[in-house]
C-alpha cells in the first residue's frame, strides 16, 4: 500500500491551515491509509487529524527567516527513516521553499504547484499548469520519494478533526547547511482576511485606469467579506502593492467567488485563480478573454456597472 506523509502548517490560530487540510484530501485519493503527518511545532488539534500518525518536530523554528535550514534537515530525516512513497507539501511560501530544497537534498522527483494527484507506489501521476497556466499537463513520477507540492484549492480540505492517530514525537538536528543567510526582513503588512484565505475576491486590473478605483474596490470586498486582489499589470503601475498580485507570479487563489473587474484574462492571471468556484467578470472589451473563463459576465463600464453593485450588495445584506 502507497504510504504517505504530509507536512502539515499552522494558520494564523494555530490550527492545521486549510491548504494542509486540502493536502490530506489530495493524499487520501493516493492512499486510503498509511498516512502520516508531520508538524513542526504546536499546532493544535493535531492528534484528531483524520491521518494514521503524527509526528511532531518541538521547538523547531518555522520562519527561519525565509531560508527553513533546520526544517529541512529535519524534514529529510524523517523521510529516510520512514520511508514513504509520496511526500506532500501545500504550495506556500514555507512549502514552496522547503519542498524544493528537500527534493534536491534526497536527489528525489519533484513537482510543483500541482492541481491533481493519482496513482500508487511508483507510478504517482500528477497534473499541474505549464506554458504560463494556459495548459495543464499529466506528468508521471515512477521514482520514490514522490515530492509534490499542492496549489491552494486543488481539493476540498479534509475535516480538521475526527481522527485517532498514533503520536510520536521526534528530535531535531536543529543544524542546517547554512548556505546562505538572509540579512533582512520585512514583514508584510495586512488587515482583514489573507487574500489566498477570502471566499470572495475582487480583482482589478489595468483598465480601472489609476490607483482611486482600488478604493470602490476595496468597498466591494469588504461589503462581501472579502480581500482585494489585482493583476499584475496594476500592480507594476504602482496601483496597488504586489502583496495583492494574483497570477503565476503572484498569489494563487481559490475563492467561492472571484470578481475580475477591468482584467483582460491573459493566461498568466488566469493562473492564479483559475481554481475558483465561480469567476464574474465585468468589462468594457466583450472580446476579452476573461468571458471565456467567466460562469458571469457583464460587458459594460465598470464606473457604471459597480456601483449599482456594490448597492443591490449592500441591501441584499440589509
Amino acid at each position: 500500500m502507497t504510504s504517505v506523509l504530509i507536512f502539515i502548517e499552522a494558520d494564523e490560530t494555530g490550527a492545521a491551515s486549510q491548504a494542509s487540510l486540502q493536502a490530506i484530501t489530495g493524499a487520501s485519493k493516493v492512499s486510503p491509509s498509511n498516512v502520516i503527518a508531520v508538524t513542526a511545532g504546536s499546532v493544535s488539534g493535531s492528534d484528531s487529524l483524520p491521518v494514521d500518525k503524527v509526528i511532531d518536530l518541538p521547538g523547531v523554528e518555522t520562519s527561519d527567516d525565509g531560508i527553513f535550514d533546520s526544517l529541512t534537515s529535519d524534514i529529510s530525516e524523517l523521510i529516510q527513516s520512514n520511508s514513504p512513497d509520496l511526500v506532500l507539501f501545500s504550495k506556500s511560501d514555507q512549502g514552496a521553499v522547503v519542498s524544493a530544497r528537500v527534493a534536491f537534498r534526497l536527489g528525489a522527483a519533484f513537482a510543483a504547484d500541482c492541481t491533481d494527484i493519482t496513482g500508487s507506489a511508483g507510478a504517482i501521476s500528477v497534473t499541474r499548469p505549464v506554458y504560463g497556466g494556459s495548459a495543464l499537463a499529466d506528468f508521471s513520477i515512477a521514482s520514490t520519494p514522490a515530492i509534490v507540492s499542492l496549489r491552494a484549492g486543488a481539493f476540498e480540505p479534509s475535516a480538521s478533526e475526527g481522527g485517532t492517530p498514533a503520536t510520536e514525537q521526534a528530535s531535531s538536528s536543529g543544524e542546517g547547511l547554512r548556505g546562505a543567510s538572509v540579512l533582512n526582513a520585512v514583514a508584510e503588512s495586512r488587515e482583514g482576511v489573507r487574500l489566498e484565505d477570502a471566499p470572495v475576491v475582487v480583482s482589478g486590473g489595468r483598465g480601472l485606469g489609476g490607483p482611486e478605483p482600488f478604493a470602490v474596490l476595496e468597498d466591494l470586498a469588504n461589503s462581501l467579506e472579502g480581500a482585494v486582489g489585482a493583476s499584475r499589470a496594476a500592480c507594476d503601475a504602482g496601483w496597488i502593492d504586489h502583496s495583492h498580485q494574483v497570477g503565476l507570479t503572484g498569489k494563487s487563489v481559490s475563492p467561492d467567488v472571484y470578481i475580475a473587474v477591468g482584467i483582460s484574462g491573459a493566461s498568466q492571471h488566469m493562473a492564479g485563480c483559475s481554481s475558483s468556484r465561480a469567476i464574474v467578470a465585468i468589462n468594457k472589451d466583450g472580446d476579452s478573454n476573461i468571458f471565456k473563463e467567466a460562469r458571469f459576465g457583464v460587458v459594460g463600464d465598470w464606473e457604471k456597472v459597480l456601483p449599482a453593485f456594490i448597492e443591490q450588495v449592500k441591501a441584499l445584506k440589509g
